[in-house]
């Protein structure tokens, strides 16, 4: 059973201030890109999580130092009443409106021995020198500063829970500049806080959608600081990561689309007889270029829409090998294209399905030969994977809207 513990978050003094700290990601950027997000606004919580963009380009983003600065930035926000920690721990309610459709989370600490014994399921290989980065800043800065965005199927007794919460006055209540608003509510009463940490413990198992690295990351210094203090009595922060927790009904997994740079050696006649060899090929127009259901792609290709229909003897029961994903890497991309290693290879890029079929048409039009969209997977394939022990091919899921960092620190 999943143990999610309230926490006495570290959080924005004021609505005001909320607004301008709450930033995206720190890994939806580049380092230019950071680092013109912090002179646009320079309250950004990107001088925390991306804390090179105060030092000029040939500093390391690496560097001891770089986090260094990102823990003086902290903890100076929380000395010069940017921040206030609260005084007891909390849940917290996590509303993001995004054209019409909310999804609300409860955001709590997740337990590193959940994620060690597989109640935290995963679905994503992670990278040791990602995961470096962050196990770095999390130990430099003695906190966590990005939340894990998890899933779980839902639950009628929590919804009652988080709805009852959601009537009493919201803390924050912002709309960001890409106009997602964000509203978040404290649950501070013993009574509520003991009744949603006893629901949670009847949910059976949870599910990272997003934020592999950075609960990698959580775990091992969790694990470090275990062994630096080996009378832990399993209560001390270290022991657990912070992480909003959203049922699987709200959530929207949009398409994460392929872009690749050449033809491996093919003119355009011979890659399309190649490739309707191996799909039903059908060309059509722009308006129906992001595919409407499964085992379906769109593919722009000299300035024409097509799409691949997969047969049905190529299909798979397996859950991962039957992913649109995966059918579309070992049917076309590796066997037709040479992209063996999508992770690795240089010749091919991923699009976020929040950029539109636009994006994929610029990008064949100024550097890449041959785009394909996909229908988005789906969270049930997501748990499947997940439930199985097995591992989705990467760039598989992209969720929107994207949760703000900044909003909730967890000291450990």
């Amino acid at each position: 059973m999943a143990v999610i513990k309230p926490f006495a978050a570290i959080r924005p003094a004021t609505d005001e201030l909320a607004s301008h700290i709450a930033a995206l990601p720190y890994d939806v950027y580049n380092r230019e890109e950071a680092k013109a997000e912090v002179e646009k606004e320079p309250m950004s919580f990107l001088r925390v999580d991306r804390a090179e963009t105060a030092f000029p380009d040939d500093v390391s983003t690496y560097d001891p130092k770089v986090y260094e600065h990102a823990k003086k930035v902290l903890w100076k926000m929380l000395e010069d009443g940017e921040y206030i920690r609260e005084n007891r721990r909390c849940y917290y309610i996590y509303e993001l409106t995004m054209e019409g459709r909310s999804q609300v989370g409860v955001v709590g600490a997740a337990s590193v021995t959940d994620y060690e014994t597989g109640v935290i399921k995963k679905h994503e290989n992670t990278r040791a020198e990602k995961e470096k980065d962050r196990i770095d800043h999390i130990n430099t800065c003695n906190a966590q500063t990005g939340p894990i965005f998890l899933a779980y199927r839902g639950s009628a007794e929590i919804d009652l829970v988080v709805n009852r919460a959601m009537k009493k006055d919201a803390v924050y209540d912002f709309t960001a500049p890409d106009g997602v608003r964000h509203r978040v509510w404290v649950i501070n009463e013993p009574d509520e806080i003991a009744e949603l940490g006893g629901c949670f413990m009847r949910v059976d198992k949870v599910y990272i959608a997003d934020g592999h690295h950075r609960a990698a990351s959580a775990v091992k210094v969790g694990k470090m600081r275990r062994k630096e203090n080996p009378g832990y009595d399993g209560t001390e922060e270290f022991n657990f990561f912070m992480s909003v927790l959203f049922p699987d009904h709200q959530l929207k997994i949009l398409d994460y689309n392929r872009v690749v740079k050449d033809l491996n050696g093919l003119s355009n006649e011979d890659f399309i007889n190649k490739v309707s060899g191996i799909f039903d090929v059908t060309k059509i127009d722009k308006s129906k270029a992001s595919p409407d259901k499964k085992h379906h792609f769109g593919m722009f290709l000299a300035g024409q829409w097509f799409d691949l229909c997969v047969k049905d003897e190529d299909l798979n029961a397996d859950p991962v090998k039957g992913l649109d994903v995966s059918l579309l890497q070992n049917l076309l991309l590796e066997p037709v294209l040479g992209i063996e290693d999508p992770k690795t290879d240089s010749r091919i890029d991923f699009v976020g399905g929040i950029r539109g079929m636009d994006e994929l048409e610029r990008r064949c039009n100024t550097d890449c030969a041959v785009a394909f969209s996909m229908y988005p997977t789906s969270i049930r394939e997501l748990f499947d994977v997940a439930d199985a022990g097995l591992l989705m091919p990467p760039k598989s899921t992209w969720f929107e809207p994207k949760l703000r960092s900044g909003l909730f620190v967890h000291e450990i």
